[in-house]
């Protein structure tokens, strides 16, 4: 039998660096070309950290933990959360529905000292405005469509890690 392209066991490895990858990448947008993130940019970067605390939880298990598949399938279900938020996000983009109160800036029925706390830190972008298209795809739909991939990935490597 010929051996997979990618061995199994490496894969909390790649989704640790897919996922640091991603993060600069969008640092690279923030900070490179002064695009600033909205509240559901900086959460779709959560779904990114999460899967990177659980690739190293993995690794540090070791290949011949019985624990490690289901770690490296709660790194699928943290991609997957991330793809759900960026999906929801490019709904707000293309104004299917609207974002939560961080995206939008709703600040109707707040006191005085709320009010001014919320506007001390609102986010800088609306989540929907798009800050950046290609061939007609937000950078949101990009990265829901990576999370899915990396999410697909993540639950074939948790599928074929050895239950040694």
């Amino acid at each position: 039998m010929s051996r997979p392209f990618i061995e199994p066991q490496h894969t909390p490895w790649l989704a640790a660096g897919f996922s640091l990858s991603a993060l600069c990448v969008a640092w690279l947008a923030q900070y490179g070309f002064g695009l600033a993130p909205c509240h559901l940019c900086l959460l779709q970067r959560d779904a990114y950290w999460a899967a990177i605390v659980l690739s190293v939880i993995a690794i540090v298990l070791g290949s011949r933990s019985p624990m490690r598949r289901w770690v490296v399938a709660l790194v699928g279900l943290a991609f997957l959360v991330g793809a759900g938020i960026a999906f929801f996000h490019v709904g707000v983009e293309q104004k299917w529905w609207e974002g939560d109160a961080a995206c939008i800036g709703g600040m109707s029925g707040l006191s005085g000292a709320d009010l001014e706390a919320a506007i001390m830190n609102a986010p800088v972008t609306r989540c929907d405005d798009v800050a950046f298209e290609l061939f007609g795809i937000s950078m949101a739909g990009y990265n829901g469509l990576l999370s899915l991939a990396l999410a697909a990935f993540t639950f074939w490597g948790a599928a074929r890690i050895s239950r040694r």
